[in-house]
């Protein structure tokens, strides 16, 4: 049986969950053998504002306060963490429910049960249960600033990335959403099954612990959809860099809004789709 590893930049002692023992049959070398294996949680997580339903994802229950903040300022219910008044974590048979209280003049306290996002999102969905055509893509306002962030830092944030993801390292089946300093030091990691489910708990964790988003970049371990391009924009992020791929409306959402998008993040190489200007050659400043 393999042992999960340290859960890396968290306290001593706190709860390694999102994972999880099962009992397998291994077949390796022509041989089968009973054993226990590691895999990664996945459940409903119902979000609710002021009592109203809202959409429910399918996700890692790990960090939930971090998804509740960080899926809400995303989603635009929130125009500020302040207006998150409360949130209570429910621990339900079926899953776990985020009852949030906002601010009255909140966009998540004036839900319309009949056009809102009702449905359910899957793990790997960026806007699953969103009913109208015209709310499936969202211009992001324009993100402005320059994070000192030159192609060694990316570097160095990319070598150090695997050694922050505990659940990865323990399953091999979840996204890693992480942010750095513009020399490359890795500062948070959320992890999770669904890569928009990392990201959004990424910004939740940067709101709650008072850090400006754009005062570093965000590292995605997936490929850049134009939802993960629409989450960090709207979270004030300037620099999204991914291991994967970008899409076309990836890269023109990035481009009105002013965000350097960074694709293909591999050791030694990188692509820059837009806004090059912020990444700078030399050591980071």
């Amino acid at each position: 049986m393999t042992q999960p590893p340290a859960s890396a930049g968290r306290a001593p002692g706190q709860d390694a969950s999102g994972y999880v023992q099962r009992r397998i049959t291994r077949w390796r070398h022509g041989a089968a053998e009973a054993t226990d294996d590691w895999v990664a949680e996945e459940q409903p997580i119902a979000m609710t504002y002021n009592g109203h339903s809202f959409a429910v994802m399918m996700a890692t229950p790990h960090d939930l306060e971090d998804f509740a903040l960080g899926f809400s300022l995303s989603e635009g219910l929130l125009r500020t963490p302040g207006d998150l008044l409360a949130l209570t974590v429910r621990p339900l048979l079926e899953g776990t429910e985020l009852a949030m209280t906002v601010a009255a003049d909140a966009h998540g306290a004036h839900l319309d049960t009949e056009g809102q996002r009702l449905l359910p999102g899957r793990s790997g969905c960026g806007i699953c249960g969103t009913r109208q055509l015209e709310n499936a893509v969202r211009q992001p306002a324009p993100v402005h600033g320059d994070v000192g962030l030159t192609h060694a830092g990316l570097e160095r944030a990319l070598a150090s990335l695997q050694q922050r993801q505990p659940m990865n390292a323990a399953t091999g089946a979840v996204h890693a959403a992480a942010w750095a300093t513009g020399a490359g030091e890795i500062v948070l990691v959320r992890e999770d099954v669904g890569r928009h489910n990392a990201l959004d708990k990424l910004v939740g964790a940067l709101h709650r612990g008072g850090i400006d988003p754009a005062s570093g970049f965000a590292l995605v371990t997936s490929r850049a959809s134009y939802e993960m391009v629409t989450k960090a924009a709207s979270a004030g992020v300037t620099v999204l860099a991914a291991i994967s791929a970008p899409t076309a409306l990836a890269i023109e959402l990035a481009r009105s809004a002013g965000l350097t998008l960074v694709g293909f993040a591999r050791p030694g190489s990188h692509n820059v789709y837009t806004h090059a200007e912020r990444l700078h050659a030399g050591e980071p400043r």
